[in-house]
Formats: C-alpha cells, structure tokens, sequence
C-alpha cells in the first residue's frame, strides 16, 4: 500500500469518527453563562471530547432553554434529553435516598458536605437512582441556602405566617412550615416576579441565585440561616446510557468526576462575587439565631427519615469525620 493510499484512508476514518461523534444536550435552568455548574459541564465536555478522540462532546443549554427542572427529569426519564444539572431536591420524589443531603442543618460545614459526598454515601445516593432511569454521574456545590425577603428574620419566631418560595418538594415544604412559615412551591424562574408583586413575602436559595436570577433587586434583607446544603445533582439518561460501550460509560464518569473540583472553585469564587455584588445592590446580610431553627426541624426528620435505611444513612453522615 502507498503512502498516499495510507493518507486516503486515514483522512476517510477521521471522517467516519467525525461523523459518529455524538453531541449530549444537557440542560441547567441557571441564567448567567458563567455560574459554575453551567461553566463545569462545559469543562467536562473538553475532557470529554479529548479523551474520547471528539467522539463525544456536551452542548449546555442554560437559562431553562430545554425547560424547568422537573420538566427536564421528565424528559431524561424516557431519553428524550441526554443530561441535566439539576437540585437534589426534585428527585426526593423519585429516589428516597436523595433525601439525606437535602435534609435540613444534616452538614457541620462546607467541608464536612464535601468528605459525604465525595465517598461512599455518596456513591450509594447517587446509584440509587438508577433503577429509577438516571445515572448519577456527580454532586456539584450548591453552597448553604438561606431566607431572603422583606424583612430581616433572625428567629424562628420571624419566620411565622410568611409566605415562604420553596422549591417543589415535600421535604421543602415541612421545612417551611416547620419554620412557622406558610410554603409556596414554584418553579425558580416564576420567584422573581412573586417577590416583585408581593404573591410571596420571601424565599430561600444561595448566594449566587440570590444575585444571578435578580432576586436583590425585589427584596433586600438576606438572612443567613443556611438551613441547608443540599447539593446539584449531575444526572444522565439510562436510556442513553446504557447504549454507550462500557468503556465510553466509564468515560463519562470519569470526566464528571473530575469536573466536580472544578465546579468547587468556580463556586468560591462566585459566592465572593455574589456577596460583593449584592450588597453593593442595597442588600443587607442578616447573621441569625440558626440554634432557633435548628430546634424546629425535629418533625422533618421524624417525618421523613423513616426507614432503617434512611436512619442509617443519616446517622453514618452525621458520624462521618
């Protein structure tokens, strides 16, 4: 065979590679091209099409361009959408182990979130999902969530009778209403509007939203009772998965593995920026009696860690090191 036959042949299989390459599309509701879980499947998709020779890559669709949260779970469910990031709080419905992370005041820290998740109790949260239709590839950060409305709430006592946003989740709305608050379920992209009309009186998110989805603009008082940690979830299709050869599955695991420290960084600094950026808005950080809030939550854990699996599991975080 001819140097120049060896060429036609090389060039003719890079063009049939090229032409199987496979484009995911995966969804995040964030608005800002930036914010770090948008900014991290984007990263993962250069590992990706590197290491699988641009035979896979991933295309974000951000801004809730594919849809709400639970209508892109909805879609992943029956294949029809590759990947999405996601809140853990949605898929409580769906897998009962996401409930653990999401439960209120659970972490002592940052740091203590990051050891849970990064090993085996979050491995088994995350393939507990499978049988359910998604592979959970990785947690992201979601950083700690807090109240923000029209008035400062430093106590529980504060928290009575307001018209709390949570987001659509039994667990979120005994968090509420364990506050004293009345719940509101909605999607993310209606609280602006309801903070802005006065249809809520406040709602509870991180940092970043609070800053990237305007919500200072409505309401100015930011109190830190960060109740909670719950995290992002990375999730792919089942449907799609499994049509992938195991050796590209373990791919894709493997960037979004690598992605998750990535996304971390991203975090930290966002979170610095939001705090910056919002207060120079005219918002006002509340530091609160978080023991107060702490004390009410006795009924969202007897309510909804109520297995012996979900006992263990809730206890093996809590003892975790």
């Amino acid at each position: 065979m001819t140097l120049i036959h060896k060429l036609v042949l090389a060039a003719l299989a890079a063009c049939a590679a090229q032409a199987q390459a496979l484009e995911f599309r995966s969804a995040d509701v964030h608005n800002a091209d930036d914010y770090p879980t948008v900014v991290a499947v984007k990263q993962m998709s250069e590992l990706l099409a590197q290491r699988s020779g641009g035979r896979y890559k991933i295309k974000v669709f951000n801004k809730g361009a594919l849809g709400t949260e639970k209508e892109t779970i909805d879609q992943l469910k029956i294949g029809a959408l590759d990947m999405a990031r996601v809140n853990i709080s949605p898929m409580n419905a769906i897998c009962a182990k996401t409930q653990v992370p999401t439960l209120p005041f659970l972490f002592r820290s940052v740091e203590h979130m990051r050891q849970v998740l990064d090993g085996p109790i979050g491995e088994e949260i995350l393939k507990s999902c499978e049988d359910k239709g998604f592979v959970g590839l990785a947690f992201y950060d979601s950083g700690a969530r807090s109240i923000y409305g029209r008035k400062a709430i430093k106590t529980a006592a504060d928290a009575k009778g307001i018209k709390l946003r949570v987001q659509q989740s039994d667990l979120w709305v005994a968090v509420a209403a364990a506050m004293g608050a009345n719940p509101t379920p909605m999607p993310i992209g209606e609280v602006y509007t309801g903070l802005k009309t006065g249809l809520i009186d406040a709602a509870e998110n991180n940092l970043p939203s609070f800053e990237g989805f305007k919500h200072y603009e409505a309401v100015k008082f930011f109190s830190r009772t960060e109740h909670s940690m719950a995290p992002e979830m990375l999730l792919m299709s089942k449907k799609v998965f499994d049509k992938l050869p195991p050796a590209d599955q373990q791919l894709i695991r493997a960037a979004a593995r690598e992605s998750v420290a990535f996304q971390r960084r991203k975090w930290d600094e966002q979170e610095a920026k939001s705090l910056a950026a919002v207060q120079a808005g005219g918002a006002q950080i509340v530091e609160v009696d978080k023991a107060a809030f702490q004390a009410a939550m006795a009924p969202v854990y007897a309510k909804f860690v109520n297995t012996p699996d979900l006992q263990r599991l809730v206890k093996a975080v809590q003892d975790a090191k």
